[in-house]
């Protein structure tokens, strides 16, 4: 299983110094790798299919939990063979879609990438490995979102795409980090023997609302659905792969792979069926409104992607079987579709339906793969589509009590709708009249149009044997996902009961739409008028507030000036130490134990006093310089009158450097400029004098502290005894805290380089103002 992940990684990286090779005849190669893994997982079938799991481990960070802890079982496979077979006909597509492409090896890349993170996602049962891969289809599909990265719309859709998806996995990695600490293990296969202990803490709710951010964002659910249609700006191959196999469905397989864990509650239940049940109704009824081609897929997408988060909210057995049905079912059709309106725009020029009629004289196949996909979309019978949609009728019939009627009509009124969509997007552009516009429009090379012949014929063969596909493959995803033995038998036929009576409803009520619904620019400029109370425009609203925000606060505390990070520094400490005054009580000095005062000491304060006043009042840099020099050694005799002469030492060697560095700095730079007005003059002062007082009343307050000596104990004892040494500070500096002396040596090392590349800075005389 790591080699799989591992095979597409390597191909990516191989791809930067040997694109420019594969961009002759020599990328017929490229489609090999998918290939060859959809091959490999093919193999695993028979395994999984009698209930066998395959597991792989290998030891990462083991101290952190982080392994390599990969996991095949029924629900992996799934993902994996549509990861890797829909990746495989995506491959050949694009290898003709793209070619000519200046960058056509950098989008192989970028999909090489995406493509082994889904598979990442899919196999790992390690939550932060997961989280890993989730963030690598993230940045990945950032990537290709944005390919077409001269245009300015493919750049806003890539970020939109990655800060929706990306805030998501902020709060899938809290709910990730949550649950297994709550649980005590990292290991996904691990956690469903604490479900009860996970689902009876008091931070379930919050466990589960992180990780519902995070599916929610990723399979574009609403309100985070808006990034999705914004995500058409990518080539289409790279629309039909995020929106068929990968990337959106990555949300579902979270909460599928979480549902043995965290699933079967009310909070859940309510949860899941509220945000699913709206999203697929919302997103149905907004494909009507559409004309653009990838628009109209995009939000039946979301309404499909709303259908399996409701069905994993009602999560009884025939929801999860359904669940596990509908997505292969729609991973099919909608493929397809996708890779027809590549077609149709590659050939035409053009997605909008209004403008397109009587493609099927020019382009016979690829009408016949639309229009099986489209009959499939419509879940019309023989098709693997009437499976998914009868189960999902099945499910929502024998839903509780009370809520039966209620989930039944959604669904019904959702698939109603999607049928329309579907036939619009599969049957007008090929039925009608041909204009004359397009009467020379021939068929692609034929790895473009293979391809979703294939996904269409296989929606047919899967809808005409689906006990086959059934215990192939869905039996044991749905055992994965509900836990248990779901004891799943598909046919074709059930007999005449309710089931067949509503999808005989919503295919005729679906013919019925479609024929009643006719797109227009008006019905487009009509949706677009909700446009101001969306949830695209509010959240960016709130966007757009928090940038502001963010302005605001950079540019008050990094404006750039060195005296106003001083001022806002000293403020914030003068604060916290009046607090801290505050606190410990009323202030007592007895000034009669205090030592008197000598003579040389009043010398010493009088002379830096006045140095002082020389700093703040001269209009000459070398003068204050000297000035401080000044400050500098004085401060160096208080430490000898205090029997410190280590200290004097130190200090005496920065001062006498620090002046003979900023002599040397002064020489380059231009005359000295007065930036400070008087008031802001004042205001300093007073700020200084402030910080000075309180620094005194604390150094006052410390002589009546009771002493500890733990610390100077500890280092009398230890000094000779581990470093070997008599001088205390020295060793302290040397050897206790090596580590810190070695960055501040570095630090001054660098500063040392700075003043350098100063000195030997040659400035024109105008960048000298």
């Amino acid at each position: 299983m790591l080699f799989t992940i591992l095979l597409g990684l390597i191909s990516s990286l191989l791809l930067i110094p040997f694109g420019k090779k594969l961009k002759s005849s020599w990328s017929i190669l490229l489609p090999l790798v998918p290939t060859i893994l959809f091959a490999i997982y093919l193999g695993y079938i028979p395994k999984i299919a009698n209930g066998i799991t395959l597991s792989q481990a290998i030891n990462w960070v083991p101290s952190l939990g982080v392994n390599f802890n990969l996991k095949l079982d029924g629900l992996s496979l799934l993902f994996c063979l549509l990861i890797t077979g829909i990746g495989t006909g995506i491959f050949f597509y694009a290898r003709t879609y793209l070619k000519g492409h200046p960058y056509f090896d950098r989008f192989f890349g970028y999909l090489y990438l995406f493509m082994s993170a889904m598979l990442g996602v899919v196999l790992s049962d390690n939550i932060f490995l997961l989280f890993i891969f989730w963030e690598l289809t993230s940045i990945s599909s950032f990537f290709l979102i944005g390919f077409n990265n001269d245009q300015e719309a493919s750049r806003k859709s890539a970020m939109t795409a990655l800060t929706i998806t990306g805030m998501g996995g902020f709060f899938l990695l809290a709910g990730l980090v949550l649950v297994g600490n709550v649980a005590g293990t990292y290991q996904i296969s691990e956690l469903i023997q604490y479900k009860d202990q996970i689902q009876a803490h008091p931070q379930y709710p919050l466990i589960l609302g992180l990780i519902f951010m995070g599916a929610f964002t990723k399979s574009a659910q609403f309100p985070f659905h808006f990034w999705l249609p914004g995500a058409m700006k990518a080539p289409t191959p790279v629309s039909a792969y995020l929106h068929s196999a990968t990337m959106v469905k990555a949300g579902i397989y979270l909460l599928a792979r979480f549902f043995p864990i965290l699933g079967g509650t009310e909070l859940w239940s309510y949860t899941l069926m509220g945000f699913g049940g709206f999203t697929m109704l919302f997103a149905a009824v907004h494909s009507l409104f559409r004309t653009d081609l990838k628009s109209i897929l995009a939000y039946t997408t979301i309404s499909a992607l709303g259908i399996l988060v409701f069905l994993l909210g009602i999560g009884t057995k025939e929801a999860i079987v359904a669940a596990s049905v509908f997505i292969l079912v729609h991973a099919l059709y909608k493929a397809t579709l996708f890779l027809v309106t590549g077609i149709i725009d590659h050939e035409t020029g053009t997605r909008d339906i209004c403008k397109l009629g009587g493609l099927r004289k020019v382009l016979p196949p690829v009408a016949l793969a639309a229009f099986l996909a489209a009959l499939s979309s419509a879940g019309v019978p023989l098709t693997f589509g009437f499976i998914g949609k009868d189960l999902i009728y099945e499910a929502t019939l024998h839903s509780p009590e009370g809520w039966m009627l209620i989930l039944t009509g959604l669904a019904v009124v959702t698939n109603i709708c999607l049928s329309a969509g579907g036939f619009m997007a599969g049957l007008k552009p090929f039925f009608g009249k041909l204009p004359e516009a397009y009467s020379k429009v021939h068929l692609p090379y034929k790895s473009m149009w293979i391809p979703p012949l294939i996904l269409a014929v296989l929606g047919v063969v899967f809808g005409c044997m689906p006990g086959w596909v059934g215990n192939m493959l869905n039996y044991q995803a749905a055992n994965s996902i509900f836990g248990t033995d779901t004891e799943m038998h598909l046919a074709i036929w059930h007999g005449f009961n309710t089931v067949l009576l509503l999808s005989a409803i919503t295919i005729v009520s679906g013919f019925i739409l479609y024929f009643s619904n006719k797109p227009s620019a008006a019905k487009v400029n009509f949706i677009q008028k909700f446009e101001s109370i969306s949830a695209q425009r509010i959240l960016t609203g709130y966007g757009n507030d928090i940038l502001k925000f963010s302005e605001r606060f950079t540019n008050f505390f990094h404006n750039g000036y060195l005296r106003s990070y001083h001022m806002k520094i000293i403020l914030f400490a003068e604060g916290l130490l009046i607090y801290k005054l505050w606190q410990s009580g009323p202030i007592q000095i007895d000034f009669d134990n205090l030592t008197p005062l000598t003579i040389y000491e009043v010398a010493v304060v009088v002379i830096l006093l006045g140095a002082l006043l020389i700093v703040v009042s001269t209009p000459s840099r070398l003068t204050s310089v000297v000035a401080m020099s000044v400050i500098g050694y004085c401060i160096c005799l208080m430490y000898v009158f205090y029997s410190a002469p280590d200290l004097a030492m130190t200090q005496f060697t920065i001062d006498t450097l620090s002046t003979v560095l900023f002599v040397l700095v002064l020489y380059k730079l231009p005359s000295f400029l007065n930036l400070a007005s008087k008031k802001q003059m004042y205001r300093d002062s007073v700020v200084a004098l402030g910080f000075g007082a309180i620094l005194a009343i604390i150094a006052l307050k410390v002589l009546y502290e009771p002493i500890q000596t733990q610390t100077s104990d500890f280092y009398g004892e230890n000094a000779y005894i581990l470093a070997k040494g008599k001088n205390v500070v020295n060793l302290i500096l040397a050897d206790f805290r090596g580590i810190d002396t070695m960055f501040e040596t570095v630090v001054l090392g660098i500063a040392a380089l700075g003043v350098y590349s100063l000195l030997k800075l040659r400035l024109k005389s105008s960048e000298k103002e």
